[in-house]
């Protein structure tokens, strides 16, 4: 806590307001007091200006374009690390030792079955079931079959989270082979993290699935690059849910919802589908430039822009050079990735997007390479969740350990209709 203050002034008498600075700077006035000490509360919709914690995990800085897991910048971790290495970061605040990794790893593989009542689940969705929809029911009945739960020391939350990280990357997998109507392949332990997840969702008994370490490089940089960003709106429904004081299954399952919306976690299945009609319209370039800057049509450049990056996100310029290399490594020929290009340098060059800052987000390159590796557009938004999961995991046990500022959720509003009325009797109402 800073030692620095703020005056503010209503109807001519002053209050002074804490100031909390960060460790890199970003600073913020404590309000908590506020409506105790004026009567005032703030407004912010969508709480664009709001912080609703303080956190050690994930740094992020929209306008100089930086983001930092525990300190360590994204683009040394995507270069360097396992997914597995940088999901131990997340929860411990540190990176592994060797016997530390090892360790992490061996607790996956004894974790990467599912009970087999829980397979039973998958027979009663309807065939055209969403992937979505079905990973949320699944991860929330996990509190079923695993209700013991101590969250009082890194070791326990090891096991906790292990389980979760293996048995959410099986449940996936079985949800788009039950999709396909396809037999299920259980975990291989003698293969990765990803090479397993992946292995589980193509190797057939008539075609086995051969593991390029391309692809799985590639997987690890994507599940990296989502593993957290701070206070989005996944992340902060797992907090808000869980501060309630329902387990992290319930929790997470939430934050799996929240995830499946459209303008969270679909962008990049709405960047393929943009990209798939232009590619229809015989790659009309202009015509869809033209149509994103009238303000009269409702389309716009999906991929493009974010909520919190002002200047360019970071993460686009892996998953860029990443889309490259794995589809020349697998030999794929995608017309989209060269739309894609097009118009990321038409954007570049435009005044229109400059001044916007309406540049290519994570999104944009991410469902082609997910394309590539065979995964269908209605799996997209799972890989998203996969690679969540460490994040929300550490979010919800660093508020839960919190004993000083854990309060349960409850914004206040300000209302807007109606004065109270006397009651009219229904025979008199007009």
């Amino acid at each position: 806590m800073s030692e620095k203050h703020a005056t503010l002034t209503i109807e001519d008498k002053s209050y002074t307001l804490p100031i909390v600075e960060g460790t890199e700077g970003d600073k913020a006035l404590d309000i908590r007091t506020l409506r105790k000490t004026t009567g005032y509360i703030t407004l912010d919709s969508g709480y664009m200006n709001t912080g609703s914690c303080s956190s050690e995990i994930t740094f992020l800085d929209g306008e100089l374009g930086i983001l930092n897991y525990r300190g360590y910048g994204i683009e040394e971790l995507a270069e360097n690390c396992s997914f597995v290495e940088v999901a131990y970061l997340l929860l411990i605040g540190e990176l592994p030792n060797r016997e530390q990794l090892n360790d992490f790893r061996g607790l996956m593989s004894r974790f990467a079955l599912i009970h087999e009542d829980l397979i039973h689940f998958f027979d009663h969705f309807p065939p055209k079931a969403k992937p979505m929809s079905i990973l949320s029911t699944m991860v929330n009945t996990l509190s079923n079959f695993y209700p013991e739960m101590r969250e009082d020391s890194d070791e326990e939350l090891l096991i906790i989270a292990a389980r979760l990280l293996s048995k959410i990357r099986t449940l996936a997998a079985f949800s788009y082979k039950k999709s396909e109507g396809h037999p299920l392949i259980y975990p291989r332990y003698d293969l990765s993290y990803c090479g397993n997840f992946l292995n589980m969702m193509f190797d057939k008994p008539v075609k086995p699935y051969v593991v390029h370490p391309e692809v799985v490089a590639t997987l690890n940089k994507l599940l990296i690059l989502h593993a957290d960003h701070e206070q989005n709106c996944s992340t902060s429904t797992v907090r808000l849910v869980g501060s309630a004081g329902v387990n992290l299954y319930t929790s997470i399952s939430a934050g799996i919802s929240a995830l499946w919306g459209p303008l969270h976690g679909g962008a990049n299945q709405a960047v393929i589908e943009m990209l798939e009609a232009i590619h229809r319209d015989n790659n009309d370039f202009e015509k869809y430039i033209k149509k994103a800057k009238d303000p009269n049509d409702k389309f716009r450049l999906s991929g493009f822009g974010h909520r919190v990056y002002k200047t360019f996100d970071p993460r686009a310029t892996i998953i860029k050079q990443a889309c490259a290399q794995t589809l020349k490594a697998l030999n794929v020929d995608d017309p989209l990735l060269e739309i894609a290009m097009q118009l990321e340098e038409i954007a570049r060059s435009d005044d229109y997007f400059i001044s916007r800052n309406l540049y290519p987000n994570v999104d944009f390159y991410s469902g082609i390479i997910y394309r590539a590796m065979g995964i269908p557009t209605n799996m997209f938004t799972v890989m998203f969740a996969m690679g969540r999961l460490p994040g929300w995991i550490s979010h919800w046990t660093e508020m839960m350990q919190d004993t000083k500022d854990r309060k349960i959720g409850r914004p206040r509003q300000v209302y807007l209709g109606p004065k109270k009325r006397d009651f009219v009797p229904i025979h008199e109402r007009k």
